[in-house]
């Protein structure tokens, strides 16, 4: 296994110089605002075929190196969040500015320095190993932050028709706690919304007997669905979890029975429960009560896992040798462009920065960890592609 190089002198990083050229670009979703034709001109000059999908204002690339197997993909995005108000960053959101030992920008950790960072393993990898077995990709799009309904799914369906599927994969998402490498991400949990709808009748509230209560029906079936066990989890996911976000009714006066009660509710499921099953049990606890009611579902998101095995194994060999600690596989937090892709791909992990400045003001990222990042993505790749 070669010795990695993580550069003394930080100044001279090359993935810290593609981190600041993307920072600058003034991405807020769906605008890629050209930091793909960024990363294209670098891939096209290392024998990449790049290929864009683009869709209602987004962006997408898809870039192979190789035609055969097995494939390995690094994917992520290139949109951000927006700012919030400019007046609160110390330094201008979109004018990447290093202090303090990091460097601040949007989508300095969420996640341009990522996208830096499989660039340069790339470049570096391909030139130790210009005639690597299988082949190399990227999947960018500028579609994550947003709706999601235009941007990595979009490629996912192309690639679906054309029949290819992808071996390994992943995705730059900040997933590290206090130091890199502490977490990796080998799953998500599924996303499940409804709007339910608890019909009553209207009437005077002092003649509550000619009206029906839609408030007092749905209390019961509400603490029951409350305290209902989902599922218990599993190795790598806690258990099922029920969430009321959003609960009105009546009119606002203090005088009238309403003639309805709506409610918005998230499920937060693993592998061991699927949405079929969650909403039959739920609508079971609602028939039981006899309530009235018609309800709307939203699936937003399944839940996806990579349990043990060589991807897995490659990334934890690679944070030991680059980090010198072991890392936690986690299925923690929300979801992420992965739901598409597990489609195609067994085996995904997401792998970056630390997390904790994610969509704030002065969002930042230690410039220490950049190439250490691209060491750690090198390492898979060596692990996985070399001859």
């Amino acid at each position: 296994m070669p010795t990695f190089d993580f550069t003394p002198d930080l100044a001279l990083d090359p993935t810290l110089a593609l981190a600041r050229q993307l920072i600058a670009r003034p991405s807020v979703t769906p605008n890629d605002m050209g930091c793909c034709g960024i990363l294209a001109e670098r891939l096209s000059a290392l024998g990449f075929n790049c290929e864009t999908f683009n869709r209602d204002g987004v962006t997408n690339l898809w870039a192979r190196r190789g035609t055969a197997k097995p494939l390995f993909v690094f994917a992520g995005h290139t949109d951000v969040v927006p700012t919030g108000p400019l007046e609160q960053w110390t330094s201008p959101p979109f004018a990447p500015e290093i202090r303090d030992g990091k460097l601040y920008g949007r989508g300095a950790a969420d996640m341009k320095s990522s996208l830096a960072a499989a660039l340069t393993a790339s470049e570096a990898f391909i030139a130790a190993h210009p005639q690597h077995p299988g082949s190399l990709a990227f999947l960018l799009t500028s579609d994550e932050e947003g709706d999601a309904v235009a941007g990595t799914t979009i490629v996912v369906e192309a690639l679906k028709a054309r029949g290819e599927t992808l071996d390994y994969c992943v995705i730059g998402e900040p997933t590290s706690v206090n130091t890199l490498g502490d977490m990796i991400k080998n799953g998500r949990r599924g996303s499940l919304s409804g709007t339910l709808r608890v019909k009553g009748i209207q009437c005077h509230i002092a003649y509550p007997e000619k009206g029906r209560n839609p408030i007092h029906e749905a209390a019961p079936a509400l603490a029951e669905l409350a305290a209902t066990v989902w599922d218990q989890g599993n190795e790598y996911f806690p258990p099922t979890s029920w969430q009321v976000s959003n609960i009105h009714g009546g009119t606002g006066a203090t005088n009238v029975v309403p003639g309805h009660l709506d409610i918005k509710f998230n499920f937060r499921f693993s592998t061991a429960s699927t949405p079929e099953s969650l909403q039959q049990r739920l609508c079971a606890i609602l028939d039981q009560h006899q309530l009235d009611y018609e309800i709307q579902w939203t699936l937003g998101a399944r839940p996806f896992l990579t349990a043990r095995g060589p991807l897995a194994e490659a990334a934890s060999a690679a944070i030991r040798e680059v980090c010198g600690i072991a890392t936690e596989l986690s299925t923690t937090g929300g979801t992420s462009d992965g739901r598409f892709i597990a489609d195609i791909c067994p085996q995904l992990l997401e792998i970056g920065p630390v997390n904790a400045s994610s969509h704030k003001i002065d969002e930042s990222v230690a410039v220490e960890s950049l190439p250490k990042l691209s060491a750690i993505y090198q390492h898979i790749l060596v692990t996985l592609l070399r001859p």
